[in-house]
C-alpha cells in the first residue's frame, strides 16, 4: 500500500522518516515527498561492478559549482549541458523495517527533457540519497540549488528482520 500525504506527515514527525528537508509543505504531496538538489557532480572516470562487489569502484564525480546570478542571490543555477548527472539530495531519508520507497522524476522535469534514474530505497536505508540525473534536452538544463527534481513514493510491507546494510548506510 502507498503511503498517503498525512501518512508521509506522520512519520516524518514522529520517525523523522525524512529530515533536512527546505519547507514541509511545499514538499509533501498527495502519494510522496520531493527530493531536492543540493549537489551536482560530473562522472570523470569509469565504474566498476562485479558480483561480490569486492572489486566494486563507484566514482565520486567532480562536484559542479553552482553559480550565481547576482552577488545578493543566496542561491544559484547549475547549467547542465545533456549528458549525466550525479545528484545529492539535500534530506535524509530514515526508513523502518516495514517501509520501501521509489524514486521518479518530477514530471516538470520531464517537461523540461530531462530525468532521473533511482535505485529502490530500502527498508532499513539511513543517509542522504544520490541518484543519476539524465539530461536530453539538446539545449540542456538550467536546475537551481534546491530544485524539487524527484518524488519518493513510500510503501508499507511485511517488516523484514533485517534492513539495509550496504556501503552507504549512514552518508
Amino acid at each position: 500500500m502507498i503511503l498517503n500525504r498525512q501518512e508521509i506527515e506522520a512519520l516524518i514527525q514522529e520517525k523523522a522518516l525524512v529530515s533536512d528537508f527546505i519547507d514541509l509543505a511545499t514538499q509533501l504531496n498527495p502519494n510522496g515527498f520531493d527530493m531536492t538538489a543540493a549537489k551536482v557532480f560530473e562522472f570523470g572516470e569509469a565504474g566498476a561492478l562485479d558480483f561480490s562487489n569486492k572489486e566494486r569502484n563507484i566514482p565520486e564525480g567532480k562536484e559542479i559549482p553552482a553559480q550565481k546570478q547576482k552577488p545578493q542571490d543566496t542561491f544559484g543555477w547549475w547549467h547542465l549541458k545533456r549528458g549525466v548527472y550525479k545528484i545529492r539530495t539535500n534530506e535524509t531519508v530514515k526508513l523502518p523495517l516495514d517501509l520501501v520507497a521509489l524514486g521518479y522524476s518530477r514530471s516538470s522535469l520531464l517537461r523540461a527533457g530531462a530525468f532521473t534514474q533511482h535505485a529502490v530505497w530500502d527498508a532499513g536505508f539511513r543517509g542522504k540519497s544520490e541518484f543519476v540525473l539524465c539530461v536530453e534536452n539538446e539545449k540542456g538544463l538550467l536546475l537551481k540549488q534546491n530544485a524539487r527534481i524527484a518524488q519518493l513514493v513510500f510503501m508499507r510491507m511485511r517488516q523484514v528482520n533485517e534492513g539495509y546494510k550496504g556501503k552507504y548506510q549512514d552518508t
